[in-house]
């Protein structure tokens, strides 16, 4: 079905920052085929007529970072310093995670990103052939990795051949909108000699790879305490590092990582909500930005956050940003749309989306700009960044297909994916 939406404030997200007030959009099959002001009949070309008059579109946020089934552990465990929250509580709980726990696990973050207007997430975690089946029943873009874990070159090569297995299932699947990435999880749960085996695969295959990197001080001390060098040191010696790798956190890196991520184009991942919330520290995104490091936006699984709220993220990045470096002009409104939408998709590898431009994939998203909150009119971006709140988000289209309408999300059975979730949460925390 081919689609016009009308009268509109239209957010591009394009190279000058260009806003289209009054503007018109027209789909076809999957792609943004007009943009522009409305012209006369111009409705006789499309099959549908959506009028947005007092709204505004822009592109769907790009969520680089999550752990999907991790709803399932929100509000679990707070109020705890990293090590001790991941090693005492959540690798526990996790153990009782079940295949069917981590498709309605997903299904719930599936549910909340499109509700706040996400349409293409990064995802670590396990069982993901069961959120790869959630994303594609939803409509979601989604890059997938199987988290890996191993002490030695060979001890958890079964893990190795679950991703790999995911990879010939999964990659490019669904039209497109699924694709498989590798996930070691860290360089304190994986060897040296398991992170270069992950990096060989990656090769063989031409596959991306996520990881959690530099996220904490205490990380980079164990880190240069046991191998004589920090995290980003020793992942780029493994041959983790290059411009297909998203690295997630990046708090607690030094010149020299820096000037290592930058010469080896790595996709950096802020995650400002759950790094506050941990106490991990801020990422010196200002200055890798600076540098020309592509920097995207993620909110960590739900479980470190507590909300997979993308419009919340892109606040706080601004304001951590400027707080650090006393500066105010820092990461302005433009920069930081840009990392939520399309850094975040070149970090995924989704090169036809986060930009509204003729010829781009219709990731789209209408936020209703008709609110007390967004008047006085002065600036519709400024609005939407430091007054929007994501509740706002009234339509997601993704490759052109209309997910959500109104605040009602067309594919997804909402009663029911809460009504599993709570049921399987009661039963992962009595036993």
């Amino acid at each position: 079905m081919s689609l016009l939406l009308k009268n509109a404030s239209i957010i591009t997200c394009d190279e000058t920052g260009t806003v289209i007030e009054d503007g018109a959009l027209g789909i076809r099959d999957g792609l943004i085929d007009y943009l522009g002001k409305y012209e006369n009949e111009l409705h006789k070309k499309y099959d549908r007529v959506i009028e947005l008059k007092q709204k505004t579109i822009m592109p769907g946020f790009v969520n680089a970072h999550n752990h999907a089934a991790m709803t399932l552990l929100r509000n679990y465990a707070d109020d705890m310093k990293l090590m001790d929250w991941l090693f005492n509580k959540i690798f526990p709980l996790e153990d009782r995670l079940t295949e069917e726990g981590a498709y309605w696990g997903s299904s719930l973050a599936m549910l909340e990103m499109i509700k706040g207007g996400t349409t293409s997430y990064c995802d670590m975690y396990m069982f993901m052939d069961k959120t790869a089946e959630a994303a594609a029943q939803c409509g979601i873009k989604a890059s997938l990795g199987r988290g890996l874990q191993g002490e030695s070159g060979d001890d958890m090569d079964y893990r190795i051949s679950e991703a790999l297995e995911l990879y010939r299932s999964f990659h490019k699947g669904s039209d497109g909108r699924i694709r498989v990435n590798l996930a070691p999880h860290s360089v304190y749960t994986c060897s040296p000699a398991y992170l270069e085996k992950v990096a060989r695969v990656a090769r063989e295959i031409q596959a991306s790879v996520q990881i959690h990197l530099s996220e904490t001080g205490d990380e980079v001390t164990n880190c240069v305490e046991k191998y004589g060098m920090s995290p980003v040191k020793l992942a780029d010696k493994a041959g983790l590092l290059n411009e297909r790798t998203i690295a997630a956190h990046c708090v607690a890196v030094d010149d020299e990582d820096m000037e290592i991520l930058r010469e080896r184009e790595v996709n950096v991942v802020h995650n400002p909500g759950s790094n506050m919330k941990l106490a991990s520290g801020i990422s010196p995104v200002k200055t890798m930005a600076d540098m020309g490091i592509n920097i995207a936006l993620g909110t960590d699984g739900a479980s470190s956050n507590n909300n997979l709220d993308m419009l919340e993220e892109i606040r706080t990045a601004s304001y951590l940003q400027k707080v650090i470096s006393k500066d105010p002009t820092a990461l302005p409104v433009d920069q930081v749309l840009k990392m939520a939408t399309v850094n975040g998709a070149k970090a995924l590898g989704f090169e036809n989306t986060g930009v509204i431009r003729e010829g781009m994939a219709a990731d789209l998203i209408v936020i209703n700009t008709q609110k007390p909150w967004y008047y006085p009119r002065y600036n519709t971006k400024s609005a939407i960044v430091y007054s929007g709140n994501s509740s706002d988000v009234e339509y997601v289209i993704i490759d052109g297909r209309l997910i959500m309408e109104k605040g009602e999300i067309i594919t997804m059975d909402e009663e029911r994916i809460l009504y599993e979730v709570q049921k399987i949460a009661e039963r992962m925390s009595s036993i």
